[in-house]
């Protein structure tokens, strides 16, 4: 059985090596994530290029993740990068000048302060590890109470939980990050701390005036504050996808409400025809130990079960000792959860939007034919993806074949669930589409003479319009 929901991976100094790199494609990895709040535009170039490179000789579709960094609030630097100790019961000041941090002073990164925090505000660090809570309010700084103390490092997010932020969307340094992915032709984009669907028309903005040829990359966006809840329908409608962000959203909400709302946010989305990647401490031990807990295991089939399209793993590959087998556990995790997603899984498709949208009824149409029929696979021929990404969302049992001669969109179904991509030359008849998926099937050995196969395409072929068609097929 082919693994259905994909793999996000972030790169970082764990992982940036073309061994390494190569270890996590042949363990699973479908997508590499960009982190742009750490690295350089150069250190990201180099994994672009390695990616590409190692992706093109292995000649299997793996996609590339921009994750611009937004307005994250972050403490300061602390002098020769040397935690210090924040004592519970003590009383410090907090600025937003760009000083070096101490134990009595700090700097977060935010010219709001004063602004937007009230007496009695909570201020949590570091995922909420470090806790204060604001005294006094002065011209240029605020006092804070440490209520729960420990280390404090350099860089660590800040969060607010329950205030309305004065500063949201793209930041200068996003509309810089966005100039390098658009030339380095990324596969997927999201956007950090989105609080509305302005912010992502914003974006999409943004990415049509750099490169209006770019238009069509995948937009996601990172739900992280409660505001984005409040708007969720607005930002589903203005987006490709949703990244469920449960580190800063379990912190800004509280992390009791984080498994409903996980839920909540895969129904609405993919009612809305969208994708969904669950992220965040999915693996979180395997940063220092070659095993996950039990718990974490739950966590991740869980995740499947909800419906999540992807999943994602930050530090585990980025930054931990076991980036490959953090990849080879989340595999046999899916995997398994996917065996039993008939007892256990959500696959209802009753909620979908399908309202006046001939597509996506003859996606629905496609499943159905699929599965009273008994086929081997859906083969779907795209030139823009549209066409898998509905059938994705349409989660048939089958595996879904995409044959596409567009380079972008190749590396960009990449992302789709249940989507198996294939890079062919443009088909110019029915009869040369039922060759190229027979070639695949047949090449694959998953497929023998006799058995059938759906194919669904727009007609007239090549003209990009909608999808249109579908034709069931037995093996020649």
């Amino acid at each position: 059985m082919s693994r259905r929901a994909k793999i996000i991976a972030t790169i970082g100094p764990a992982s940036n090596s073309i061994d390494v790199l190569t270890q996590l494609i042949d363990a699973g990895m479908n997508m590499a994530r960009l982190n742009m709040s750490h690295g350089t535009h150069d250190s990201h170039r180099s994994i672009c290029e390695k990616v590409r490179e190692i992706s093109h000789q292995k000649g299997t579709a793996v996609g590339i993740l921009l994750d611009l960094q937004g307005p994250r609030i972050r403490t300061g630097l602390i002098p020769d990068d040397l935690p210090i100790e924040l004592e519970s019961g003590t009383r410090i000041r907090v600025v937003s000048e760009p000083t070096p941090s101490t134990s009595k002073l700090i700097n977060i990164n935010y010219p709001y302060l004063t602004k937007d925090l009230k007496i009695g505000d909570q201020i949590l660090i570091d995922d909420g590890q470090l806790e204060l809570k604001v005294a006094a309010l002065h011209e240029n700084e605020i006092e804070a109470d440490v209520i729960t103390g420990g280390l404090l490092k350099s860089r660590k997010g800040v969060n607010f939980p329950g205030i309305s932020l004065t500063v949201s969307g793209l930041m200068e340094k996003d509309y810089e990050d966005l100039t390098f992915g658009v030339e380095m032709q990324v596969d997927a984009i999201a956007m950090s701390f989105v609080c509305s669907g302005e912010d992502m028309i914003d974006l999409r903005g943004a990415i049509e005036n750099l490169a209006p040829e770019c238009d069509h990359i995948p937009i996601i966006a990172k739900l992280e504050r409660p505001q984005a809840i409040d708007d969720l329908d607005s930002i589903l409608e203005h987006s490709d996808g949703v990244m469920i962000a449960r580190g800063d959203l379990g912190v800004e909400v509280s992390p009791e409400r984080v498994p409903s709302l996980q839920k909540q946010i895969i129904k609405r989305a993919l009612a809305k025809r969208r994708f969904v990647v669950t992220a965040t401490q999915m693996l979180e031990s395997m940063i220092r130990n070659p095993r996950p807990t039990r718990a974490e295991a739950s966590d991740v089939a869980n995740a499947v079960f909800d419906g999540s399209g992807a999943l994602m793993l930050s530090g585990e590959t980025s930054i931990g000792k076991y980036p490959t087998k953090s990849i080879q556990t989340m595999n046999r995790i899916i995997l398994d959860a996917e065996s039993h997603a008939a007892e256990w899984g959500i696959r209802s498709i009753n909620e979908i939007d399908h309202r006046l949208d001939g597509a996506v009824a003859t996606t629905l149409a496609a499943r159905s034919l699929a599965e009273n029929c008994r086929v081997t696979a859906i083969a779907v021929f795209t030139r823009s993806g549209r066409t898998a990404r509905l059938m994705a969302n349409a989660r048939p049992k089958e595996q879904i074949l995409a044959f596409t001669p567009e380079t972008d969109a190749y590396r960009q179904m990449a992302l789709l669930w249940g989507v198996e991509p294939h890079l062919v030359p443009m088909s110019q008849s029915v009869e040369e589409m039922i060759d190229h998926v027979e070639t695949a099937l047949i090449s694959s050995g998953r497929i023998s003479k006799g058995e059938k196969v759906v194919i669904v395409a727009s007609l007239p072929i090549g003209a990009m319009g909608p999808v249109n068609f579908m034709l069931l097929h037995t093996i020649k």
